[in-house]
C-alpha cells in the first residue's frame, strides 16, 4: 500500500494505483472525459489535470501513478486554471446546439462546462463540421459533437473484442470512423451510447422521443438471457421509452447486451393483445375477463371429465416469472395432471429421474473472469450469452485457455486454444475422447466407474483431445460448460454424463449455461413434469405427481394425446424443438387457451386469448443461471385490459374450485416458493447418476441440420423489437453449407435451395461456410422463414430450386 494525500485527506491505495483511484477512495471528484473504470487509460482529454507537489506542471490524474508521500491538489489555482484551459479548447469546435441535442440534460461536457467553462468564447474562426456516419439501426451519430475521448474505440477493442470504430486524422481533422462500408454489428454495440460523454453517439430508437428530465427511472431485471442483467427502465406517460444498465459487478457489471437494451420496443408493439377474446363459430369476439375465464374454466372441466386429467397439458417458458410458473404448475397438479413443462426446446429428457438437483452455472458469474481454462460444449456463445462471452474474453486476456467442442465455428473474438468442430451426432463421441484422454493423463483409466462408462464406445483419441484434457487438468480453476445447442440436442443426457465425468477427473467445475432468465427458477417453481430425481435428493415438492414432458405432450401418440393445452408466454411455432410437430399437436387438440402479451399467430390455433402483462407491467422474481434470486416491480401499468399472469392463474384456479389459491400479492406467492430458511444452494446440482444409460454412439451418414436460435428470435418480446430486427444478425437468415457439400449437391453460393424436413419444405438462399463439418447444413429455427420445418437437429434433404 502507498500513502498519499489528496486535498489534505490521507489515503492508502495499492501500489500501481493512479491519482484518480486515490481520489475515488476519499470521495474527491476530478473532472474527466476519456477515463472510464473498465477501459484502458488513454489520457487524451486532459480534463483531469491536477497539481502535484514538486511537479513542474499539472499532471493527468487518470495516468499518473501514485508515489509514497505524494501530495495532490485537485482544486488549487494551478489545477483549476489548467482544467479551464482544457475546457476552452474542447469547446472551440463544439457546436452550441444543446437545445436540440439528444444528450442534453445528461451530458458530461454540458455539466463540466458549467463549472469550468467561460461565459464566452475567444475563438472567432469557423468551426469544423464532421459528416455523420451510418453505424446501423441502433446507433445514431452527430460526429461534429465528438471530443475524441476514444471511449468507443477502446470499448470495441477491449470489451466487445472487435475493432469496429477507429480514429483517423490528427488535430482538428481527427474523426471517429467505422471501416469503409461497415456498420457497428457487435451484440454489445449499444454500450458505446452510454460511454459517449457528449451527443456524438446516441440511441437511434430513442432519439427525439423524450428528454431525460421527463423520464421516471425504475429498477428492473432483464428476462431475456440466463444472466438476469440489472436494468434501469425509463418511463414517460406510462410507456417504456428507454432501458439502461444498472451497475452490478457480480452480474452485468456496467454493461448491457443489445438484446437487453433495445428489446423494450417489443413492449410497445402494435401486436400487443389488450382485450380477452373467445373464438365462437370460427369468429373472434372480444369479451370481458369474467366471461373469458368462466368459458375457459368450463372447457377445462369438460375435457377433464370426458378424457381425464392427463389429457390436459401446460406449456410455458422460462422467460416467465417464478410466481407465474409456480401457480401454473400448482393449478395443473390441482386438476390432477402433472403435464407441465418449460423446457420446450429440449428434446432429450432421459436424465430427469437421474438428476441430483437443479441444473445451474456451477460457479458464480463473477468467477468466470478468473478461470484459467474453459471448455464450452455446444454453444453460439456470443449470441446466446453476450455478457458471459465478454467475461470469458477478459479471462483469456489474463491468460486463460479457451477450448470448444461445437458444430459451428463462429468467431468468438478471442484466442481459442483448442477446438473440435464436428457434426452434431459426433459431439458425444468427441467428449468421450476427451474424457478418455483425461483419464490417461491423470492415470485413472483403470477406475471401475470410468471403465464401465467408456466400455461401449469406440474412441479414437487425438492430439487435440489430449490438449483439451491437459488444459483442464493443468490450469486451475477450470470449468466445463454446456451451452444452448447442447441442451437442445437429442444426446443431451450423454453430454451431461460425459461432461460430469470429465469435470470430476480434471478437477474442473461443471455448469449449464441457462437459456432464459428463469431457467433455474422454473425448476424451483416446480414447472417440470418429473421432480422425482430432484425431490429424492433435496425434498423439493415431495409427493407431487409426475406427468408428460414437453416432447411427450407435443408428440400426440395414441397413448398420451393431450386434448387441452394451456399456453403461457410462448409461441409454440417458434419456441419449441420441433415447430412442425408442435403445431400439428396443438391444432389437433380440442381446446387451447393462450395466455400471452401478443396476438401473434395464436388466433389460428387457440380458442381463447387472455392478455397478460410482460415483465415491465408486473412484479415477480427471476432466479438467474448462478442461482441468484432477483425480485422486481412493474414499472408501468398494464396496457388495455392486460393483467399479470399470476393474477389470471389465481382467479382461474378459484373458478376451478381449487384449494390454496388465496394469494393477494405476488410477494405472497414468492414467499410460498422461497419460504423462510430456504437455502437455494442445496437445491442446485449438476451431478447425475450414470447407471442404466446407453452411451453407444449413432453415426448416420446423412445430411444433418444444425439448428440454432437466432439472437433476436429468442423470445416474444425480442421478436417484436423493430430496430433489432433490422440488424445484420436478424436479416441474414440463410442456409449455410460447406463447399464440399455444395459441390456434391451441385449448388453454388447465392442459389435458391429447397430444404425438406418431415412433411414441409422451405426455400432459402445458400451460402458457403468452409468451417462447417461435412454433410451439415446450418439452418436457423424460431424464425418465420423456417418454423414450418421439423426438429432443430435431424435429417434433412436439400436440392437446388
Amino acid at each position: 500500500m502507498v500513502n498519499i494525500e489528496i486535498d489534505g485527506k490521507q489515503v492508502s491505495v495499492p501500489k500501481g494505483s493512479t491519482i484518480m483511484d486515490g481520489a475515488k477512495e476519499v470521495g474527491v471528484y476530478i473532472p474527466h472525459f476519456c477515463y472510464h473504470k473498465k477501459l484502458s487509460i488513454a489520457a487524451n482529454c486532459r480534463m483531469c489535470l491536477v497539481q502535484v507537489e514538486k511537479a513542474p506542471k499539472p499532471l493527468p490524474a487518470c495516468a499518473t501513478p501514485v508515489m509514497d508521500g505524494m501530495k495532490v491538489y485537485t482544486h488549487s489555482k494551478q489545477a483549476v486554471t489548467a482544467q479551464k484551459g482544457v475546457m476552452e479548447f474542447l469547446l472551440i469546435n463544439h457546436p452550441l446546439d444543446c437545445p436540440i441535442c439528444d444528450q442534453a440534460g445528461e451530458c458530461q461536457l454540458q455539466d463540466l462546462a458549467v463549472g469550468y467553462g467561460a461565459s464566452g468564447s475567444r475563438y472567432q474562426e469557423a468551426k469544423r463540421v464532421v459528416a455523420n456516419k451510418n453505424l446501423g439501426p441502433l446507433i445514431s451519430t452527430d460526429m461534429t459533437r465528438c471530443i475524441h475521448c476514444t471511449r468507443c474505440v477502446r470499448f470495441g477493442q477491449e470489451i466487445a473484442g472487435i475493432m469496429e470504430l477507429g480514429m483517423a486524422g490528427r488535430g482538428e481533422h481527427a474523426e471517429i470512423l467505422s471501416f469503409v462500408g461497415k456498420t457497428v454489428d457487435s451484440e454489445l454495440s449499444g454500450n458505446v451510447i452510454d460511454l459517449c460523454p457528449v451527443g456524438a453517439l446516441v440511441s437511434k430508437p430513442f432519439r427525439y422521443s423524450a428528454r431525460t428530465w421527463e423520464l421516471s427511472r425504475r429498477k428492473s431485471i432483464s428476462p431475456h438471457c440466463g444472466l438476469g442483467s440489472n436494468l434501469i427502465v425509463q418511463v414517460k406517460h406510462n410507456r417504456v421509452m428507454r432501458v439502461l444498465p444498472r451497475d452490478n459487478e457480480a452480474i452485468n457489471e456496467c454493461w448491457l447486451s443489445d438484446k437487453d437494451r433495445f428489446a423494450y420496443e417489443g413492449l410497445n408493439s402494435e401486436d400487443r393483445l389488450t382485450q380477452p377474446m373467445i373464438k365462437r363459430d370460427g369468429q373472434w369476439q372480444e369479451c370481458d375477463w369474467q366471461e373469458a375465464l368462466e368459458y375457459t374454466a368450463n372447457k377445462i372441466i369438460d375435457i377433464k371429465e370426458e378424457f381425464g386429467a392427463q389429457s390436459l397439458g401446460a406449456l410455458t417458458s422460462a422467460h416467465s416469472t417464478t410466481e407465474e410458473l409456480y401457480l401454473l404448475q400448482k393449478l395443473m397438479r390441482g386438476l390432477g395432471s402433472g403435464n407441465v413443462d418449460h423446457r420446450l426446446r429440449q428434446s432429450d429428457f432421459s436424465a430427469d429421474k437421474q438428476l441430483h438437483g437443479i441444473p445451474w452455472l456451477g460457479t458464480s458469474i463473477a468467477e468466470l473472469s478468473e478461470l484459467k481454462s474453459v471448455l464450452i460444449v455446444g454453444s453460439t456463445l456470443r449470441k446466446d450469452h453476450p455478457l458471459i462471452a465478454q467475461r470469458v474474453r477478459q479471462a483469456v486476456k489474463k491468460g486463460a485457455q479457451l477450448n470448444i467442442v461445437n458444430p459451428v465455428d463462429d468467431d468468438l473474438l478471442t484466442k481459442i486454444e483448442n477446438k473440435f468442430i464436428v457434426a452434431p451426432n459426433a459431439i458425444a463421441e468427441t467428449l468421450a475422447g476427451i474424457l478418455k484422454a483425461a483419464s490417461d493423463v491423470k492415470g485413472v483409466s483403470e477406475s471401475e466407474k470410468f471403465r464401465s462408462l467408456l466400455a461401449s464406445i469406440q474412441i479414437q483419441e487425438t492430439a487435440t483431445a489430449k490438449a483439451i484434457a491437459t488444459s483442464l487438468i493443468e490450469n486451475a480453476p477450470a470449468a466445463v460448460y454446456l451451452g444452448n445447442m447442447a441442451q437442445h440436442h437429442p444426446d443431451y443426457t450423454k453430454f451431461l454424463i460425459l461432461s460430469n465425468a470429465l469435470a470430476e477427473i480434471t478437477g474442473a467445475s461443471f455448469g449449464i449455461l441457462g437459456e432464459a432468465a428463469n431457467s433455474v427458477g422454473a425448476y424451483m417453481a416446480g414447472a417440470v413434469p418429473d421432480l422425482s430425481g430432484i425431490s429424492s435428493a433435496v425434498n423439493l415438492y415431495p409427493g407431487v405427481m409426475s406427468g408428460y414432458n414437453a416432447a411427450q405432450m407435443l408428440r400426440q401418440s395414441t397413448d398420451n394425446k393431450c386434448r387441452g393445452f394451456i399456453l403461457m408466454n410462448i409461441e409454440p411455432e417458434f419456441d419449441t424443438y420441433d415447430g412442425q410437430q408442435s403445431m400439428n399437436a396443438i391444432r389437433s387438440s380440442d381446446f387451447v387457451v393462450s395466455l400471452s402479451a401478443y396476438r401473434g399467430n395464436a388466433p389460428e390455433y387457440a380458442n381463447v386469448l387472455l392478455p397478460i402483462a410482460p415483465f415491465t407491467e408486473t412484479s415477480g422474481t427471476f432466479v438467474n443461471t448462478e442461482g441468484r434470486v432477483q425480485s422486481f416491480n412493474g414499472v408501468v401499468a398494464p396496457q388495455g385490459e392486460a393483467r399479470p399472469a399470476w393474477k389470471v392463474l389465481r382467479v382461474m384456479a378459484n373458478l376451478l374450485r381449487l384449494d390454496g389459491f388465496d394469494y393477494e400479492t405476488s410477494e405472497q406467492v414468492r414467499d410460498a416458493i422461497f419460504f423462510e430458511g430456504t437455502e437455494l444452494d442445496k437445491y442446485m446440482s449438476n451431478s447425475i447418476r450414470t447407471t442404466g444409460f446407453d452411451l453407444q454412439m449413432n453415426r448416420k451418414n446423412t445430411i444433418q441440420r444444425i439448428g440454432e436460435v437466432p439472437i433476436y428470435q429468442a423470445d416474444p418480446i425480442v421478436r417484436r423489437a423493430q430496430s433489432l430486427q433490422q440488424t445484420r444478425d436478424a436479416v441474414s437468415i440463410q442456409a449455410q453449407l460447406s463447399s464440399a457439400l455444395m459441390e456434391t449437391l451441385g449448388i453454388s453460393t447465392g442459389d435458391q435451395i429447397s430444404i425438406k424436413q418431415g412433411n414441409e419444405a422451405v426455400q432459402l438462399q445458400a451460402v458457403c461456410d468452409e468451417k462447417l463439418p461435412a454433410n451439415c447444413v446450418r439452418l436457423p429455427c424460431a424464425h418465420p422463414k423456417t418454423f414450418k420445418l421439423g426438429a432443430m437437429f435431424g435429417e434433412i434433404s436439400v436440392e437446388k430450386v
